[in-house]
């Protein structure tokens, strides 16, 4: 029996009935903002509602969305806000207008009843755009510090939907939820013996995960470079995703020092990686967090030392307050320091499983649903009234 379109089953919402919504959500730029968008997209989607994503034109969206033939998208030429002394404010100001424009002639077809931007300067304009037609806007943050797109944009919202609560202070006019930060429904852990195969590791041998977020990390790659030959004849084995630019390099190190490896520029299948691991090298953006704790993955947290604010350093700290996590600055990152506390993990199994029990426990709980659940109670009518 065929399905009914969601236009019948829209037809056909019962009063009293959750009603179907047209929903928007601009998530695009980094894996931070984009993975945590395709997660609530899913959900949306699976309660009936219509999705339509806007992203940037960046390679890394184009990527995450092949074979995602069932998301409609549109791409959007904003960039990120430069100092408004340099003469890039002028392509800036330029790019957005045209996003703006390209919104709203869309949202004049799509007709949205809920918009949601994930953070940075591709969620301003269509949540702008949804603000002008008098649609229900929200914004998510899954940082700990709120991000300038995020502080411009909370102006024009309903809600403010947080990863952390500890983000709450930075949003003390408009009204917070705290969700969570979302992650896609096939991040579930699997079995790890069937991982380590897939990954043609050996299922005996502590595993360590190397990784650098969505576009690899290069300070991160150098560091564990030079912390290999301090980790000559541990047993331990790595899966390292280093990013296009590096990966031949990092090979090539580890079959010098002999230590079993997987290194790949990326793995799509993040599951495998994740189950296979026994904890994790990082850094500490707030969706890495996330799926780093749904995995019950401990990790030594290294922030990217140029993230705005420093948010990345806030992110990891509640992390290490909640025993799940050891943070390393950059900057301190010599090689015998990042092996002596690789070392520490292999020789204490008791404290590496504290961290794990650490850090399944600030794992989010369906924080997908709690935003999606959260959209559609604001969008419900006469919610501001009986709030």
């Amino acid at each position: 029996m065929r399905a009914l379109p969601r236009a019948a089953l829209r037809a056909c919402t019962k009063p009293g009935t959750r009603p179907l919504m047209n929903t928007v959500i601009a998530c695009g730029g980094t894996g931070g903002h984009l993975f945590p968008g395709l997660a609530v997209a899913e959900v949306l989607r699976a309660r009936g509602h219509e999705v339509m994503l806007f992203v940037s034109e960046k390679e890394i969206d184009s990527l995450a969305l092949s074979g995602r033939s069932e998301f409609r998208f549109h791409k959007l030429p904003t960039v990120g806000l430069p100092s408004p002394f340099s003469p890039a404010i002028l392509g800036f100001a330029r790019r957005f207008a045209e996003s703006l424009s390209i919104c709203r002639g869309i949202y004049r077809k799509f007709k949205p009843h809920a918009i949601l931007g994930m953070g940075g300067f591709t969620s301003t304009a269509p949540v702008l755009a949804g603000k002008l037609r008098g649609v229900p806007t929200f914004i998510h943050e899954s940082n700990a510090i709120p991000g300038k797109a995020n502080k411009l944009t909370a102006r024009m919202v309903r809600a403010v939907l947080l990863g952390f609560k500890e983000c709450a202070p930075y949003f003390p006019k408009v009204r917070t939820e705290v969700t969570g930060t979302p992650i896609r429904h096939e991040l579930r852990p699997i079995d790890r013996k069937l991982a380590r195969q897939r990954l043609g590791l050996r299922e005996d041998l502590l595993t360590v995960l190397v990784m650098g977020g969505s576009q690899g990390a290069s300070g991160i790659n150098q560091a564990m470079i030079k912390s290999l030959p301090l980790l000559h004849g541990t047993p331990i084995q790595a899966i390292h995703l280093s990013g296009a630019r590096d990966e031949r390099l990092v090979a090539d190190n580890y079959h010098r020092e002999n230590i079993p490896a997987h290194v790949a520029a990326f793995h799509h299948a993040m599951e495998e990686v994740y189950s296979a691991a026994d904890f994790a090298i990082a850094r500490s953006g707030a969706a890495s967090l996330a799926e780093l704790a749904a995995f019950s993955l401990p990790a030594i947290l290294i922030p990217f030392p140029y993230a705005a604010e420093d948010h990345q350093t806030k992110n990891a700290e509640i992390f290490v307050r909640g025993g799940a996590a050891i943070i390393l600055k950059e900057s301190d990152l010599a090689a015998d320091l990042l092996a002596q506390k690789i070392r520490e993990l292999i020789e204490h199994p008791n404290m590496l499983q504290r961290m794990a029990d650490n850090s399944a426990s600030l794992a989010p709980k369906n924080a997908a649903a709690l935003v999606v659940e959260t959209m559609e109670r604001y969008t419900q009518p006469n919610h501001d009234a009986r709030l």
